[in-house]
């Protein structure tokens, strides 16, 4: 790399890392996102990036697996110089204890850093995320609920939000001490003071209240205040990355600027969803109505292995038969609430949406294969990572700006066939009604 990193990160899922990169690209700050833990020689391929990050899927897996797989991925990171690493989440943070459990994350980060503590952000403003004294809100369909009331999040099929306060939330998942920089304390004039009672207290978390941009900015200079003093790992949404570029822009080191060109249209793209949102489940019903093709799958069907040759097969040929028509194409596996896992909840969680994960993605490698199509995509976290290790992706750069929180990517491969697919990665909450429509004409 030609000048040392600002930021080093690991997303829980793939969705949630390419947020991060996108908030970071879009302020100047040259950002690769890895699959895995990157080689000297994948990395020697973007020598310009001052952002590096691993794209991971440990948001789907048991404490156990993390206890295995987390630590090389975060040595290596730290190996990076970075005066930061950030434990990407999502902005809703839903976690459990059995599944996805992010205090065990920040317990294995900690102890791979051994930083002075773990600033924790999970406020965005720019995604109607936010956390006052402590508790944590999000709007849905212009009205703000506390997450324990959210009507999608309180009822997530894996991980419900049973509890909004973040501190009794991760006392479920962790023993470290919590403390909290509240919104009044932020804003007043002894806001490092307020920090450094924390820590003084014993605090090994310390969540940051976030409510309006102003407060990552605040927030932004209290953690630049204190970078340089030894790697610090953090934890939260992508409202670090807004916080730090805050910071960046007053140093020099983030520029403020982009020069990446509009995508353009294409003829027609196809994109997989396993997603149970009802947010994903609008944007599906608008694009069939605006001309995409809708085809169904049967996630029992398509995971079991007596069935999941044939249900796959079924899927290809009809989505073949459309694309071949010049049409668009979304092969999904629910419709909100009507999915098949709902159906399907005696299954063990996790390895089923590996499984169906795996499944979508290897049906979208056959429509990319076949139909040599230039621009994709997948909807849904859990998805998202194993859709696109199925294609043969190793790294994503950012194209352009979809939606926030889900841009339209550069993935880079191996196979020469694959290298430089567009391909657009959304969370089942993120995007306006009309998203495929937007990836399909690339308008912002």
């Amino acid at each position: 790399m030609s000048k040392s990193p600002l930021l080093s990160f690991y997303g829980d899922d793939l969705t949630g890392s390419t947020d991060a990169m996108e908030v970071l690209a879009l302020a100047g700050v040259p950002t690769v996102l890895f699959l895995e833990a990157p080689t000297p020689e994948q990395l020697a391929n973007f020598p310009h990036c001052r952002a590096i990050g691993v794209a991971g899927t440990s948001r789907a897996q048991s404490p156990d697996w993390m206890a295995r797989e987390l630590p090389p991925v975060f040595a290596a990171l730290r190996e990076l110089g970075a005066p930061i690493c950030h434990y990407k989440t999502c902005s809703t943070f839903d976690s459990a204890p059995e599944v996805g459990n992010i205090g065990r994350a920040i317990e294995i980060g900690q102890a791979v850093f051994r930083g002075p503590y773990v600033p924790l952000v999970i406020g965005v403003p720019t995604l109607a995320r936010y956390t006052l004294f402590g508790h944590l809100f999000a709007t849905l369909d212009g009205t703000t609920y506390r997450i324990d009331r959210h009507p999608v999040m309180s009822r997530h099929p894996v991980t419900p939000m049973s509890e909004s306060e973040i501190g009794k939330h991760l006392a479920a998942q962790s023993d470290a001490r919590f403390g909290l920089v509240d919104i009044l304390a932020l804003r007043g004039p002894a806001s490092e003071a307020a920090l450094d009672a924390c820590l003084r207290d014993g605090a090994e978390i310390v969540l940051f209240d976030v409510l309006e941009e102003g407060d990552l900015a605040r927030i932004g200079r209290l953690l630049g205040q204190r970078l340089g003093q030894g790697p610090i790992f953090a934890a939260g949404s992508s409202g670090l990355e807004y916080a730090l570029v805050k910071h960046w822009l007053m140093t020099g080191d983030a520029s403020g600027k982009s020069t990446l060109p509009p995508a353009g249209p294409v003829e027609r793209l196809a994109a997989v969803s396993g997603s149970c949102s009802p947010v994903t489940e609008e944007q599906i019903l608008a694009a069939c109505d605006d001309g995409f093709v809708g085809i169904a799958v049967d996630a029992a069907a398509l995971t079991a292995p007596e069935t999941a040759l044939e249900s796959s097969k079924d899927a290809i040929e009809r989505a073949l038969e459309a694309l071949k028509r010049g049409r668009s194409v979304i092969v999904y596996s629910a419709l909100g609430r009507r999915s098949g896992f709902v159906e399907t909840r005696d299954l063990d969680s996790i390895a089923f949406n590996h499984r169906l994960g795996s499944q979508l993605g290897m049906i979208l490698r056959e429509l990319v294969a076949r139909e040599k199509l230039s621009r994709v995509v997948v909807a849904g976290g859990d998805t998202s990572g194993h859709a696109a290790r199925q294609l043969g992706l190793f790294a994503f750069t950012l194209r352009m700006p979809i939606s926030p929180g889900a841009p339209l990517c550069l993935g880079h491969a191996v196979d020469r066939d694959v290298d430089g697919l567009e391909i657009a990665l959304k969370g089942g909450q993120v995007g306006g009604t009309g998203y495929f429509r937007q990836v399909l004409d690339g308008t912002a």
